[in-house]
């Protein structure tokens, strides 16, 4: 029997979902199948509605090695795993001859742990562990979340946090899980037969395709203890938010409180010297912290490094001695000694990283309001460890439906470790850039109109022009807005003045669960939702419910923001463009993913609105309107409430 095409291959897998091929989707097909083929790598941008999973599925799945599929986001691995998955395996049977097993793998604290479940907590203050089914009381949130899960463990094949719905608090979550660290090992535990996290690692192992999160792909490149099973190509969709997911990986924390907790958990194993020193040391780091000022630290203090010494040593003492005596009074002393050799570990790592004084770090302090300061440590970088850890052995394909920055790919490569497109060298690794493009019409389905005539934005103070502009565009749009702001404060301050002003309901994020304001928002089209970060990229809403997307400037990093404020600097001490490169980026990509929040279906009609004027006046705003869809551009006021006002107008009939 000859091997089926590639086209076929495709054709019958679009065909299972009831789909359509589309120009994109077979551009990109092509340009994966030619990557894993030769072993080099792909950036592939691929606009919403290209249908760029199956874009990858496919030809990952004919080529018949093993593939991990990394991404960011709960709903795509769901997609993938619950829906797109069975089916292209289903319909590829009878061409390939072979059903490919696929798996989901996520890090151990996901999972629910058994031996929690059943055998209760290691407890901070005392000896031996408390029921946390019986400490809290059964009416409370707590209580309620804890007895359900209970019940769930049950009947949960998977133990996958994510399985279970409506979800509980991470409270609940954090009695019945353990990190890696805590974790007894499937030999040493009671119930290491019947292990959730390692049940999911076997099925991994005997899997085609594994499909992950960008937190246990840093996590695997970080360690260097192996954790994904060897493979031979590698997909990263959502690849726009890799980066930031692989840097908040590497990124140590030290708190007052997370010391504590440590001094506490292991005080009763080890004697009373070993213990007392780190008590001291606790002390010292808490004084030391209570006068803590937040910002970057490019020289670590005298006495913060006094304390930081006297921490890291009195940890290791501790470490020791944990190893070397046993106490049989301690109920389950195993599971208490490994929760107190966890928070123990911690503490030493990331004192002794900060005292180490790594040039490739930054360490910075943070106050808040709530949980006092905080001590932190981050990469400068993380192109150099994903160039080495990533593009080596495999092949490794990127796709997002926002790589193309500026009108190339070289500044999302660059952020990656990636030479230049196009560079020659033995140890260089090769690769190439492909824009699919998308399904929509962004010139005829969407106007880009940025508020030229307004002032520009200042760190503080109030924007009446701003909310003037932003009441005028939401009553011509009659309601139908998604309002993305660069801060919780701004976002707040222009809910309250325009439920003043309007009869439209607005949505403000934090009011309500996310999933629960997206529906209320997508049910009602003369509804708008107000919010911020994580609106940027969460929403999707095709149809009338959302005709105009409101950006209320331009979301550079906050000047004062410690590890971007580094990482500037670094590239103007290179001889580069700090703020283009950096904060420029960072911009563009937040805008790009915001700006795609307004077409999502071939029906979808439009106005994405910058109330930023410096989008059309300074120098870098080519580079960040080239960032964006190629929607129609003006900067005509009059213009945009005319073309708003007849698309309500329309969707008002089509509703009739």
């Amino acid at each position: 029997m000859t091997k089926p095409s590639l086209p076929e291959l495709l054709h019958a897998a679009v065909a299972s979902v009831g789909g359509v091929e589309r120009p994109g989707q077979v551009s990109m097909a092509e340009a994966v199948a030619e990557a894993v083929e030769d072993g080099s790598h792909l950036l592939v941008q691929a606009g919403t509605g290209t249908g760029k999973s199956l874009g990858y599925l496919v030809p990952s799945l004919a080529h018949g090695e093993r593939v991990v599929i990394a991404t960011a986001t709960l709903a795509l691995q769901r997609q993938l795993v619950e829906r797109d998955l069975p089916r292209t395996v289903e319909a590829l049977h009878p061409l390939l001859r072979r059903r490919p097993e696929f798996a989901m793998l996520k890090g151990r604290s996901n999972y629910l742990c058994l031996h929690r479940l059943h055998e209760g907590v290691p407890q901070d203050e005392e000896e031996g562990l408390f029921d946390p089914f019986e400490a809290a009381a059964p009416t409370s949130k707590l209580g309620q979340d804890l007895l359900r899960l209970r019940d769930w463990a049950d009947e949960t094949e998977t133990g996958d946090r994510d399985a279970l719905t409506p979800g509980v608090s991470d409270r609940a979550w954090g009695q019945v899980s353990v990190s890696s660290r805590e974790c007894l090992g499937a030999s040493k535990c009671a119930y290491g037969a019947e292990c959730f996290a390692e049940m999911a690692r076997e099925r991994a192992k005997l899997a085609e395709v594994v499909v992950t999160n960008h937190a246990l792909l840093a996590i695997d490149a970080i360690e260097g203890a192996p954790v994904l099973p060897p493979h031979e190509v590698l997909i990263i969709d959502e690849a726009h938010e890799l980066v930031s997911r692989v840097t908040g990986a590497a990124t140590g924390e030290l708190t007052p409180g997370q010391v504590n907790r440590a001094v506490r958990r292991s005080a009763k194993l080890v004697n009373e010297k070993v213990a007392d020193s780190l008590q001291t040391a606790a002390e010292t780091f808490e004084r030391v912290m209570e006068l803590a000022l937040p910002g970057r630290l490019e020289e670590i203090p005298e006495d913060l490094g006094y304390a930081l010494l006297a921490l890291r040593d009195a940890a290791r003492n501790v470490i020791s001695a944990l190893g070397s005596t046993r106490d049989k009074s301690v109920q389950d002393e195993d599971a208490v000694r490994k929760q107190a050799l966890a928070s123990v570990e911690n503490v030493h790592d990331v004192a002794e990283r900060i005292t180490q004084g790594s040039e490739f770090d930054v360490v910075w302090y943070e106050r808040h309001d709530r949980f006092g300061a905080s001590l932190r440590v981050a990469p400068l970088k993380v192109s150099g460890l994903l160039r080495e850890k990533l593009f080596t052995d495999r092949s490794v394909v990127l796709t997002s439906a926002t790589l193309q920055l500026g009108g190339d790919f070289n500044g999302v490569g660059a952020s990656l470790g990636l030479p230049p497109e196009g560079t020659e060298g033995d140890d260089v690794p090769q690769w190439k850039g492909l824009d699919v493009g998308s399904p929509f019409d962004y010139r005829k389905q969407g106007i880009l109109y940025v508020a030229r005539h307004l002032a520009t934005p200042g760190r503080e103070g109030s924007r009446t022009d701003m909310m003037d502009e932003l009441a005028e565009l939401v009553e011509a749009a009659g309601g139908r807005t998604l309002g993305l702001f660069s801060s919780m404060r701004a976002a707040q301050a222009a809910a309250e003045e325009l439920r003043t002003r309007l009869d439209h309901p607005i949505l403000l994020q934090g009011e309500e669960t996310l999933g629960e304001l997206i529906k209320n928002f997508a049910a009602d089209p003369g509804t708008c939702l107000f919010g911020t970060l994580s609106l940027w990229q969460g929403v999707d809403v095709p149809g009338p419910s959302c005709q105009l997307v409101i950006m209320d400037r331009i979301p550079f990093p906050r000047p004062d923001d410690p590890l971007m404020s580094a990482r500037q600097k670094a590239v103007e001490e290179d001889g580069g463009n700090g703020f283009m490169a950096v904060a420029a980026t960072h911009a563009a990509l937040l805008m790009a993913q915001g700006a795609g929040r307004l077409v999502r279906a071939t029906g979808d009609r439009g106005v994405v609105a910058v109330l930023d004027p410096r989008l059309a006046n300074a120098r870098y705003g080519g580079f960040l309107r080239a960032s964006l869809p190629d929607f129609w551009y003006t900067t005509d006021r009059n213009q945009v409430r005319r073309s708003l006002a007849s698309i309500d107008a329309a969707a008002k009939a089509d509703q009739a």
